[in-house]
């Protein structure tokens, strides 16, 4: 029985020394991992929100994990930790859905 090929979620596509990600697949739950993640400019945080609202459109759920006491005081005094649902590690966000 053959396998059939896994479907492509993200599209990285080079420029320069920069890479652009762009989601490709229309999944409705989704957890952003910020476990790497040391700074949010305000307009990655626009991003987010964007996004959130796009995904909750199609009746999904987003939520963020593993995001540094740094950020998330960010997070708290925007008011943005009310919008978009947070969780400390990625099994707590896992276990949410």
């Amino acid at each position: 029985m053959t396998q059939q090929p896994r479907r492509r979620r993200l599209d990285v596509e080079d420029n320069g020394d920069i890479a652009v990600v762009n989601f490709i697949d229309g999944r409705r739950k989704i957890i952003l991992n910020f476990s790497n993640v040391d700074f949010l400019s305000s307009a990655a945080l626009g991003k987010l929100i964007t996004f959130n609202r796009k995904v909750q459109n199609v009746r999904g759920k987003l939520i963020l994990c593993g995001i540094s006491p740094d950020i998330r005081e960010v997070f708290q005094i925007t008011g943005l930790d009310k919008l978009i649902t947070i969780h400390a590690d990625q099994a707590a966000a896992l276990l949410a859905f």
